[in-house]
């Protein structure tokens, strides 16, 4: 089985715990603000087949150690599910630590073979990074152009069926760092037995650039990362640091 990569990165450390292979796919129903990987979103890519990945991570193994292993990312791997399912397989007969960096948005509840598909991929994965772009679903559309459905049905979905996962939000001033959004966000975590871990991703501007090559207008031109107190307050909020 074949899926579209847009990259590989060898040494990832910020992508799931330990030292990651990381591979970026290609393709993305979202059209976030901030994303600073606009060059996934179309089609188009490398073909490559799952053992081709496969053999190529296995490569990096002796960099892992006890807590390493490989991450999907991308774009929105889940959008390639029955590849990334293939490619996780062969990694955990390989006795490789999986793990998926995803919106959750391929995730639709109403489709039972939709979710029969998402059974068989987490039979094979140890860990998802669920990226949380806004708690409200009007906030999530003025993001990512999409309402958040179908992120939260999947958090659900993973905590209901013993799936670790890390939630991910990133921090944008005046687009999601709202206290009372974050603290509906906190209410939300709260009610999910699975989660191991809360993130903030603070915003920055290096994608910048590559809107400018790809010819896009960058939708967040002018804005700044936050400040340091902003994201001490949102870890504050979100758990993460305790006062």
């Amino acid at each position: 089985m074949e899926g579209r990569i847009h990259s590989f990165e060898s040494f990832g450390t910020v992508d799931g715990p330990g030292i990651r292979f990381v591979v970026f796919m290609q393709g993305c129903p979202l059209r976030c603000q901030y994303c600073h990987n606009p060059d996934t979103w179309l089609a188009g890519g490398q073909a490559y087949s799952a053992q081709q990945v496969c053999d190529q991570a296995l490569k990096y193994r002796n960099y892992f150690g006890d807590t390493g292993g490989v991450t999907v990312s991308g774009g929105e791997p889940l959008l390639q599910i029955e590849f990334v399912t293939e490619l996780f397989r062969m990694l955990k007969e390989n006795g490789i630590h999986t793990a998926a960096d995803t919106s959750g948005y391929t995730f639709d509840r109403d489709s039972a073979a939709g979710v029969e598909q998402h059974k068989k991929l987490l039979a094979y994965t140890d860990l998802v990074l669920l990226d949380i772009k806004h708690i409200d679903t009007e906030g999530h559309k003025k993001v990512t152009g999409k309402g958040n459905e179908h992120t939260l049905a999947f958090a659900r979905f993973l905590s209901d069926n013993g799936v670790p996962m890390w939630i991910r939000h990133v921090l944008v001033p005046n687009l999601t760092d709202e206290d009372e959004a974050l603290k509906r966000l906190k209410a939300f975590i709260d009610t999910l037995k699975t989660v191991e871990k809360v993130e903030v991703l603070p915003y920055h501007t290096m994608g910048e650039v590559k809107y400018e090559k790809l010819g896009y207008a960058y939708p967040l031109k002018g804005v700044q990362p936050p400040t340091a107190e902003r994201e001490k307050n949102a870890k504050r909020i979100l758990g993460i640091l305790k006062e």
